[in-house]
């Protein structure tokens, strides 16, 4: 039975665990595989902990607020990696560039250009993710379900994009595995 309050550090090590009796299960091989933990809304001395137990894979859904709390902990952990997971304004692009190592929700071709032209004004190539709105939710975004194939052709024949998958957020209160399989059906 697990501790009553187990440190961050131990609930790391139950979090990976869990990740590689999923990854045995069903075959993936270990360099396909990787957490990227949440740390939006989390202040700085919450996350330390976790980077002290060696975890280096971040996700943060707003340019601003990682502006303001991972300039410092990279500084003292130089090999963090930081995915923008949240949308992305065109108006951000810049800080955007400059301060993540991945964008996970590219969903429009506007962004498409505004960032294919930061990163060569930069002279940063980063990895991005097209966001599909894989239940067609209104609220959510995303490049629709149908133009998914065409958009990630055109992000990278067009912008020159390094598009390296597809991410999508299943609806919520529906089992997620049909939706996922569509996704990587998609990615085929």
């Amino acid at each position: 039975m697990p501790a009553p309050n187990p440190s961050p550090a131990e609930r790391l090590a139950a979090i990976r665990e869990r990740i590689e009796k999923a990854r045995l299960r069903f075959g993936a091989p270990p360099e396909r595989v990787e957490l990227v933990a949440v740390s939006k809304t989390f202040p700085p001395e919450a996350i330390r902990p976790l980077l002290e137990a060696g975890q280096r894979v971040f996700g943060e859904n707003r340019v601003q607020e990682a502006r303001d709390k991972w300039p410092a902990l990279r500084s003292e952990f130089a090999d963090v990696q930081l995915h923008l997971i949240g949308p992305l304004q065109t108006n951000k692009v810049r800080e955007a560039v400059r301060l993540f190592d991945v964008i996970e929700t590219l969903d429009r071709d506007r962004l498409a250009a505004a960032l294919a032209a930061e990163m060569a004004h930069q002279e940063r190539r980063l990895p991005v993710f097209v966001q599909v709105n894989i239940g067609g939710e209104a609220q959510k975004s995303g490049i629709a379900v149908e133009e998914a194939v065409e958009f990630v052709d055109r992000c990278r024949r067009a912008h020159g994009l390094e598009v390296v998958g597809l991410m999508c957020i299943p609806p919520e209160g529906e089992p997620p595995g049909p939706y996922f399989a569509l996704l990587s059906q998609l990615a085929r």
